[in-house]
């Protein structure tokens, strides 16, 4: 049976009215809008109140759960919205006197009906742990009180905001209206008549984040990790809640949103060692959680260790009393990979071995091999998700620095592919595949002493790609053929950090050299491109044998002799 979705546009005066009782799930995440998003509301009101004498203000879309009949709403999306919103209706009411206070007071707090059994309370209900704070202080018009407090002393970054946004709106407010009360209350009622809302409504969880997930709103996204936190939390005792309610935000910070979300498939690929089928949240229960014996477990022994590594792996921040910069050059380099998806096997193994700095960096020199290899020879996502599912099968067996994991190891096959693409047309190879083998040899070549910015890099032919019959090149490459061999070359490659110029790539070699490569100093940041500056002559054979000692770099550096 399909599932009733209905959906209706109201005046603020009905969004705010006993139909409603907005609770915000505690899966949601905190209030997080800051002066810049209250304010651009408070503006874009402001001016439409002042210009639009007789049009209607659209404040978007908000999506509940909830039955039809029943004024409860669980707030699926439009929590910042709706909580900003009953911050200025608190503001106005506080500034107002008598009747329209009392009349104002009714959009903040249910007033309640014996007759109609509705209990006097706040008409919206924040997540647990600033419910009591917004009621007490915002909706009861507390204004004064909460602007008393240090914001230091506040009990978390939720909880700043709404002071902040408080008291901007309530100074706003008598800044633009400099106490002439006959227009504030004009305004007031502009607010709650001309101003609406679209309030999409359905019975299930399911069917609510879906409408979400394809709803364009001026909310903060609703993740899967926020439904599995209310979960997992929620199976805890009450007196474990506020403990890994914390940790569990605190692992959300670290990472970033949109890192933590990430975080959760690559716990997914470890245990799954399979593409993904279905989504996310129905994976990692089956995967994951079904093979966790506790909350706490799923936490402690799970979500920490993976979360520590993958703060990691992404910043490239390893510490040990050895090693720690060589790991940290392999994972910066691993992070300039086109895809992510080398992070699940690569987490898996500092979970458990972050404490062995020998083993740690034997592995990342040959896991940023194997995704290099994968990288440069354009393998695509379902060929990378059954390599890396071996690696992790191979994680999942006893291995050691004695008996290290075979699977992170490239086979006689990969390593012919990868010295194939390397001594092919590297240039017609797409920008991202071609930038990295360039950068990556040029660090091998210097060590690894050299710090490159790929956001001004550019890769440049010696021998340009059209030669004019009447140029010098013309005389030292007579034949088409040969130039049409080496041109896209790795030998006949060079990369630069400033804009190239068009009109120079046709120069002659020694004219090119110095107006060109060597840039306005003369001087070149990338050891390659000195060696271009140092050469006297770009003939077929210097090519040939600067080709042939550049592989050997990539052989020697990546092992790749078989």
């Amino acid at each position: 049976m399909a599932k009733k979705i209905s959906g209706a546009e109201y005046q603020l005066a009905k969004i705010f009215s006993s139909e409603f009782d907005y609770v915000i799930p505690s899966y949601q995440r905190p209030y997080a809008w800051t002066v810049d998003q209250t304010s651009e509301l408070f503006d874009d009101l402001y001016d439409f109140y002042r210009t639009e004498l007789d049009e209607e203000y659209f404040l978007g879309s908000i999506v509940l759960i909830k039955e039809e009949g029943i004024p409860y709403s669980q707030v699926i999306d439009g929590q910042q919205r709706l909580t900003t919103l009953t911050i200025l209706l608190a503001a106005m009411t506080h500034l107002f006197s008598d009747e329209m206070k009392s009349d104002f007071n009714n959009y903040i707090r249910e007033p309640g009906r014996v007759s109609q059994g509705l209990k006097p309370k706040p008409r919206l209900a924040l997540r647990d742990l600033d419910r009591d704070f917004f009621a007490k202080y915002v909706q009861g018009l507390l204004f004064d009180e909460l602007f008393a407090f240090d914001s230091t002393s506040l009990g978390n970054e939720s909880q700043r905001n709404i002071q902040t946004n408080s008291r901007y709106l309530l100074e706003k407010l008598k800044e633009v209206f400099d106490g002439d009360n006959s227009k504030l209350v004009d305004f007031g009622i502009f607010v709650v008549q001309r101003c609406s809302l679209v309030a999409v409504s359905t019975s299930t969880q399911h069917s609510a984040f879906r409408i979400f997930s394809v709803m364009n709103s001026r909310g903060l996204d609703l993740q899967p990790t926020d439904i599995l936190k209310a979960e997992v939390i929620g199976q805890l005792g009450k007196d474990k809640q506020a403990e890994y309610n914390e940790r569990w935000e605190d692992m959300e910070v670290e990472l970033g949103r949109s890192g933590f979300n990430d975080l959760f498939s690559y716990v997914r690929m470890i245990y799954a060692k399979e593409k993904a089928k279905r989504a996310l949240l129905e994976e990692f229960k089956s995967q994951v959680i079904s093979k966790i014996s506790t909350p706490v477990a799923l936490i402690e022994d799970v979500l920490e260790p993976y979360a520590d590594a993958l703060a990691i792996v992404k910043h490239a921040n390893y510490e040990a009393s050895s090693n720690a910069q060589d790991v940290n050059s392999y994972l910066k380099w691993l992070n300039r990979i086109d895809n992510s998806d080398w992070i699940p096997p690569a987490i898996l193994f500092l979970a458990k071995h972050k404490q062995e700095p020998d083993y740690v960096l034997w592995f990342f020199h040959r896991l940023e091999r194997l995704a290099a290899c994968m990288h440069v020879c354009a393998r695509n996502i379902n060929e990378r998700i059954e390599r890396y599912s071996r690696l992790i099968n191979g994680l999942d067996k006893p291995h050691s620095m004695k008996s290290p994991v075979a699977e992170v190891e490239l086979s006689d096959a990969e390593k012919m592919a990868m010295f194939q693409a390397l001594n092919g047309s590297v240039y017609e190879l797409t920008a991202r595949r071609r930038n990295y083998i360039i950068l990556r040899l040029d660090a091998f070549m210097s060590d690894g002493a050299a710090v490159y910015d790929p956001s001004v890099l550019t890769i440049e032919h010696v021998l340009p790609q059209t030669v004019n019959s009447e140029s010098e090149w013309s005389k030292i490459w007579p034949i088409e053929e040969q130039r049409l061999v080496w041109t896209h070359r790795i030998a006949n490659l060079v990369p630069l950090n400033f804009r190239r110029n068009v009109s120079a790539s046709n120069y002659d070699f020694e004219r090119k050299k110095i107006a060109y490569f060597g840039g306005k100093k003369q001087v070149s940041s990338y050891v390659l491109t000195t060696q271009v500056l140092n050469t006297p002559a770009w003939t077929v054979e210097y090519v040939e044998k600067r080709r042939l000692e550049l592989m050997s770099v990539f052989a020697d550096k990546w092992n790749l002799t078989i």
